[in-house]
Parts: C-alpha cells; structure tokens; sequence
C-alpha cells in the first residue's frame, strides 16, 4: 500500500464526521457478533468508511453530499466497482445514525445474518457463543 494512501486512510480516520464515530464506537474491537470491523479502509481507488473483510460487507455513513444529483451519480459508479469487486454495501444516512441507531445494528444483523447459514458467530481463538451443550 502506498504512502500517499496510508496518509489519506488517517487524515480520513482522524476527521470522522459524529455520525462515523458513533457507529465506530459500537463495531471497534469485535463487539458486532465478534466480527472484525476497519474504519476508512482503502479499496481499490476507494475507502470505505467501514469493512468486514471476514464477510465482505462495506458500511457507508452518507452525508448530505451523498443525496445532490452529483453526490448519487458519483455514488452509482462506486457502488458498481465495489459490487463487482465482491461486496456487498449496506448504506445508512447521518441522522439513521444519530437519532436511530439502534435500529440501524438491528438491520446490519439482519443483512450479516442474511449470508450466514447459522445466526452465531465462528469461534474464533477459542471464542464463541455459550450454549447448553457447550461452545459453537
């Protein structure tokens, strides 16, 4: 990864809109159903405000830039890279994030769980889920 792009990926980091570090603050450190999350995480010419490698899921945090007839055209060609590339792209609006987000992890599950043939996460380092007749 090139320097100019690490560079970029902090800056980015650093100036997380409130809406960005509220959902940050619920996804850092595997709190989601134990899965690894990266914020401004380059990809391809892009970076994704966040990323779930483990099940190729991108979620982006839109500001109001993100509604005006350049914001949704510029948004159209992103969304058909990274759909190409193999993600899947979950999209939420600053104020779903604000004022409802609850709801909003509620649906992100939802859509992981969607993929998942079982609604538990793998265990991973010995971790996983405690049930009844032991670990899953």
């Amino acid at each position: 990864m090139g320097k100019h792009i690490v560079t970029r990926a902090r800056k980015l980091r650093q100036n997380m809109t409130d809406a960005e570090r509220k959902m940050w603050y619920k996804l850092r450190n595997r709190q989601l159903i134990n899965l690894k999350f990266r914020r401004q995480a380059p990809f391809g010419p892009y970076f994704l405000d966040f990323y779930c490698p483990q099940k190729q899921i991108a979620i982006e945090i839109d500001g109001g830039q993100h509604y005006s007839i350049k914001g949704c055209y510029r948004d159209k060609i992103r969304e058909k890279y990274l759909k190409k590339s193999g993600l899947r792209i979950l999209r939420y609006s600053n104020s779903d994030i604000l004022n409802n987000l609850d709801g909003v992890l509620h649906d992100i599950l939802r859509q992981l769980q969607i993929n998942n043939s079982s609604p538990y996460p793998s265990p991973q380092r010995g971790e996983g889920i405690l049930l009844s007749k032991g670990v899953v």
